[in-house]
């Protein structure tokens, strides 16, 4: 233990600086006062997978770690649709997700929002409707905004929650 502390000590720091992204804040702020005004403080957000290559999740991933840290702005991530405000569905809707999805829509109290990520949730990307693919997610429930992009980046993700948001 003590040989990997003295490697540690001589190498020094070797990780790169994080990149001064001068967006993210201003964006945050704006985010959070919206949020205060239509929420009452905090967005609870349900994210359903419904049938996507996991492109998208892992972004949506992202939003929670150190460097976005959504949870400061007031978005937190909920695991049952019974205390969702949103609903942020990936993927084309495949057949076999199409009843979950559904289930999941009805299980979320209203007023609720749905926010289709992802070039596959937004049209059926690539996929489209097929024998096994419902195609986009507005084939299956409303859906109030889109967020294109093949996955959308974190800061797209964010743009877009607050562009939902603000149209309420």
């Amino acid at each position: 233990m003590l040989r990997i502390f003295n490697k540690i000590r001589k190498v020094g720091i070797i990780t790169e600086p994080l990149p001064k992204d001068e967006t993210l804040e201003p964006l945050g702020i704006q985010l959070h006062d919206e949020i205060k005004r239509c929420f009452a403080g905090s967005l609870a957000i349900r994210q359903v997978d419904a049938g996507s290559c996991n492109g998208c999740e892992l972004e949506i991933h992202a939003l929670n770690n150190s460097y976005y840290d959504v949870e400061r702005f007031g978005i937190h991530f909920v695991a049952s649709p019974r205390h969702a405000d949103m609903l942020l569905v990936t993927g084309p809707v495949s057949k076999h997700m199409e009843t979950a999805l559904l289930r999941t829509y009805e299980a979320t109290p209203h007023p609720k929002l749905v926010l289709a990520a992802g070039t596959c949730a937004a049209d059926g990307g690539e996929f489209g409707a097929s024998y096994a693919s419902c195609g986009a997610v507005h084939n299956v429930i409303p859906v109030d905004g889109i967020v294109k992009g093949c996955p959308p980046t974190p800061l797209e993700l964010v743009k877009g929650i607050l562009g939902l948001i603000s149209q309420k």
